[in-house]
């Protein structure tokens, strides 16, 4: 019986730790805007950076990467006195993902797991995670698109753990988690073959025109060298005239 009871508590636990949506409660803190109210809708690190405040973001990432890292570690560090394992803190990490997926606490309605997967990678093994979060930073910065370093990142992350450390439970969990967030990456999937994805650190509504465009040179761009131009064109026509 406890060797099910166990588990499943820790599992319950580390899926409530995980419903904490840090994206909302970040931005309600600093007096910012639901994140799922502008950009993609996503309440995560990335859509916040949208709002133009990278210290929100910030602390974004960092605790939702946090929540999956922190019951990983608990599990691995006092989890053998009540027969918990390695695999066992893979299904907690699992939990934890799910819960930033369809939050408890924010009816359900959570992000895409990128950084929390990413924590729960790390704390699983810090080669895995280091490997992955390698494999993001690598595409993100040639591509500039989070969203498809996040997919690639993902499909890849069950591979480095079969092919270094070799088959277990822990490598159908970690595949779990990738399946999953491809999933929820399915609208991003789409606006990058469309070409309509946001890159990283575009602004929500950062389509604005530029100001200031009057003050530029009369042969620049803007209104002011149209309006130039057409001044010429008066020029030239009275010249003909006479």
């Amino acid at each position: 019986m406890q060797d099910l009871l166990y588990p499943l508590l820790a599992g319950v636990a580390g899926y409530l730790l995980g419903s904490l949506s840090f994206a909302v409660i970040v931005s309600r803190v600093m007096g910012l805007s639901d994140p799922r109210s502008y950009g993609s809708g996503n309440p995560g690190a990335t859509n916040v950076l949208r709002s133009g405040n990278k210290k929100a973001a910030l602390l974004t990432l960092l605790f939702d990467a946090l929540k999956g890292y922190v019951p990983v570690l608990l599990v691995l560090l006092y989890g053998e006195r009540f027969g918990l394992g390695e695999d066992s803190a893979a299904f907690v990490g699992l939990a934890a993902f799910l819960g930033h997926l369809w939050p408890v606490f924010f009816r359900f309605e959570g992000g895409k797991g990128v950084a929390t997967a990413a924590g729960v990678l790390l704390a699983i093994n810090p080669l895995l995670g280091g490997a992955t979060l390698l494999t993001w930073l690598i595409i993100a910065y040639f591509s500039r698109y989070s969203s498809l370093a996040a997919i690639v990142a993902a499909v890849f992350a069950p591979f480095y753990q079969m092919l270094i450390w070799g088959a277990s439970p822990t490598v159908l969990y970690v595949a779990l988690m990738g399946l999953l967030l491809v999933w929820r990456h399915e609208a991003n999937i789409r606006k990058l073959l469309n070409g309509t994805e946001s890159k990283l650190g575009q602004k929500s509504g950062s389509a604005t025109p530029p100001q200031g465009s009057s003050k530029k040179h009369p042969h620049g761009e803007g209104y002011q060298a149209r309006g130039h131009s057409h001044h010429h064109t008066k020029n030239q026509a009275k010249k003909k005239g006479n």
